[in-house]
């Protein structure tokens, strides 16, 4: 007796591409880089919610910069350590904006006559170093509220924003308790 042939391929789950449909999908249109027909999310939109984001990033270096060069004071060595390595960590969030911004077929906005207008937080420079750490903390928290926003309004639309964005918005908040931590045992005016 002859064993009945088995389907050598398995019936695709609802919302599955077979191999033909995805390998002509990616045959079509393949000037959009890694854009594809699957993209769901409004793609200008994220383009420039990202472009405020990268400028909220260059204000927050170029904060942590001034206030590593300008920290005095007892405590100023170990809180200029934070403000520079707050600033290598905001540099690297700006290059991961910047690089998604250019996978979605956009252009990274590095204009520094429009930074601080697009830029969610402030340039506070503070007047002392304790000052500077609250100013910080407070930046930190705009980051943080503005970074879930993007994320709740891009959802699973764009998945590979959405991971970017966490990724950034969990190092925010180290950054934020890491100031609050500071100012909580803070001695001194």
């Amino acid at each position: 007796m002859s064993k009945p042939a088995k389907h050598p391929h398995p019936a695709h789950p609802a919302g599955i591409s077979d191999r033909q449909t995805l390998r002509d999908n990616a045959r079509r249109n393949i000037e959009d880089g890694a854009i594809t027909d699957t993209y769901n999310a409004d793609r200008k939109a994220v383009i420039q919610l990202l472009n405020d984001a990268l400028a909220t990033e260059y204000v927050c270096v170029l904060r942590y910069f001034r206030h590593y060069y300008m920290a005095k004071g007892m405590l100023a060595d170990a809180v200029k350590a934070e403000f520079l390595e707050h600033a290598q960590q905001e540099q690297a969030h700006a290059g991961k904006l910047a690089e998604r911004i250019v996978q979605l077929g956009g252009e990274p906005d590095f204009n520094p006559d429009t930074l601080t207008a697009r830029s969610h937080a402030e340039y506070k420079e503070g007047s002392d170093l304790r000052d500077m750490v609250r100013e910080n903390l407070i930046a930190e928290r705009i980051a943080i509220d503005s970074y879930r926003e993007m994320i709740n309004f891009v959802g699973d639309k764009d998945t590979t924003t959405k991971r970017i964005l966490e990724e950034i918005l969990a190092q925010e908040e180290e950054h934020a308790d890491e100031f609050a931590d500071l100012l909580d045992g803070w001695i001194g005016k």
